[in-house]
């Protein structure tokens, strides 16, 4: 029995010793490794953006986002659409919102002031255009709070959208939408509330001297960089009244969200868009005749477009969620 007994140990013993001698790489990849110089990269972003810096992850939260990353980019691979990158002003915009929805015991896509997600986005400093997808879970108990359960949940809360039919499948069409190149990802404990957020964003312009708010009637004008190889194609924007605060039940009854208000305001097309352009870069002027939030969509082609015709932004991606506030 005993021979028997360390004969087989000494195979375990060989086997280990062979294992820890082989290269890394040889060895199956573990879906909890995360490449250590993308890390690097999210955790040197993560210290030096400023911006809502009491929603910062820390580093453990960090890792678990970018296990989540995988996952969200594993879906959106199996229906060709390209991976997205973490961002990291969008997930601490999607904290804020999973903390105070788990903490008010709701959830939904406007929060207690009354706002939606562009304008919440845009409040923190975010220009470019962003969907939202939310999910919410509780429990009889308080949940507990470790990495292993929390990776879990915003595993179930994403494969939950995913899990989606058409024609009720509106989150499932946000994360495979190929326009998209980067996704905020919040997450939020409160005793037996869970939620879980995903902020997608479109983001191919570079925007300089947006005005957070100004004067009703008072000239402003926004500055926009489209890059080299594209040009502005249709801008559009839309007046709504200031937000107003909600109550939880009233949250929880909206359902989903227009990304857009019932009142255009402005249109400007490519033909004079392109009067504005010096190089790769424009600035175009606006004057808003009276108080309320102006939400600025702009779409973008690679062609320019000089003369009057027919313009259509089916099928195009908005490049922008700028809101401006007008007193």
């Amino acid at each position: 029995m005993f021979k028997k007994t360390w004969k087989t140990i000494k195979i375990f013993i060989v086997i280990a010793i062979v294992l820890v001698c082989l290269p890394h790489s040889i060895l199956p990849s573990q879906t909890s490794d995360l490449n250590k110089s993308d890390f690097e990269e999210y955790s040197k972003e993560n210290e030096t953006e400023k911006r809502l810096i009491e929603f910062r992850d820390n580093e453990e939260s960090l890792k678990m986002k970018l296990l989540q990353l995988e996952v969200i980019n594993s879906s959106r691979k199996k229906y060709k659409a390209g991976p997205v990158k973490l961002d990291i002003l969008a997930s601490r915009v999607a904290n804020k919102m999973c903390r105070e929805a788990a903490e008010n015991n709701y959830i939904g896509h406007w929060n207690i002031a009354g706002e939606k997600p562009y304008h919440r986005y845009a409040s923190a400093g975010g220009y470019d255009h962003v969907t939202e997808n939310a999910f919410g879970q509780w429990s009889s108990d308080n949940y507990i709070v470790s990495k292993s359960n929390v990776s879990s949940m915003m595993k179930t809360g994403h494969m939950t959208f995913m899990a989606e039919k058409a024609p009720y499948d509106g989150h499932k069409k946000t994360i495979i939408d190929k326009s998209h190149n980067f996704v905020g990802i919040g997450f939020s404990i409160s005793g037996k509330q869970f939620r879980y957020y995903e902020e997608f964003i479109d983001r191919y312009f570079e925007f300089e001297n947006i005005p957070g708010e100004v004067k009703a009637g008072e000239p402003c004008s926004i500055t926009i960089n489209t890059g080299a190889d594209n040009f502005l194609y249709y801008l559009v924007v839309y007046r709504e009244k200031f937000p107003s605060s909600l109550t939880p039940s009233q949250i929880t009854k909206r359902g989903s969200y227009d990304d857009y208000s019932n009142e255009e305001y402005l249109k400007i097309p490519a033909w004079e868009l392109s009067g504005y352009r010096n190089g790769s870069y424009y600035k175009i002027p606006l004057r808003f005749s009276k108080e309320g939030l102006y939400y600025i969509q702009i779409y973008s082609d690679k062609n320019e477009i000089t003369k009057p015709g027919s313009l259509s932004t089916k099928g195009k991606t908005s490049g922008s969620g700028i809101v401006i506030r007008v007193n």
